[in-house]
């Protein structure tokens, strides 16, 4: 009795599918920053493509990195800070220790964040103020205040 081929490939001999990766080029044009920040994030410890001779070549892990690192930007974070919670997604798996920070920090910058627009707020009122002191001054005086 002869076995009958199949298409079917043993598990053993199927090949994973390469593993996604791309070019500077490719990322610095997907988050719309140029390939010297991309270089710069790499320099600071946020990034670590592998190399093919000249180029560089970045990872699914990379990419993520630089979304992640980028989304911190956005929010205020430190370079510092986005890797101190980058860090922690690798020293636990879990995520816990890094969404941990990630609470504690993000209720730091908002403390910081309803300070900060306390005080606009603030000065903006005593701008108004201001403002309206010194059309009432243009009017005593006969002068339209919306003229120049």
């Amino acid at each position: 009795m002869t076995s009958t081929p199949t298409l079917d490939a043993p598990r053993s001999a199927t090949k994973t599918p390469p593993a996604r990766t791309w070019t500077i080029a490719e990322l610095a044009r997907e988050y719309n920053v140029t390939p010297r920040a991309i270089r710069f994030y790499e320099d600071e410890g946020l990034l670590f493509p592998t190399r093919a001779g000249m180029s560089r070549i970045y990872s699914q892990g990379d990419r993520w990195r630089l979304g992640w690192v980028l989304r911190g930007k956005r929010l205020g974070f430190s370079l510092a800070e986005i890797k101190e919670l980058l860090d922690l997604y690798h020293a636990d798996r879990s995520g816990v220790q890094q969404l941990r920070a990630i609470v504690r920090k993000s209720r730091e910058h908002v403390g910081e964040l309803e300070t900060k627009l306390r005080d606009l707020r603030a000065q903006i009122a005593e701008f108004r103020e201001v403002e309206g002191h010194a059309v009432q001054m243009l009017r005593d005086k006969g002068v339209d205040p919306e003229s120049e």
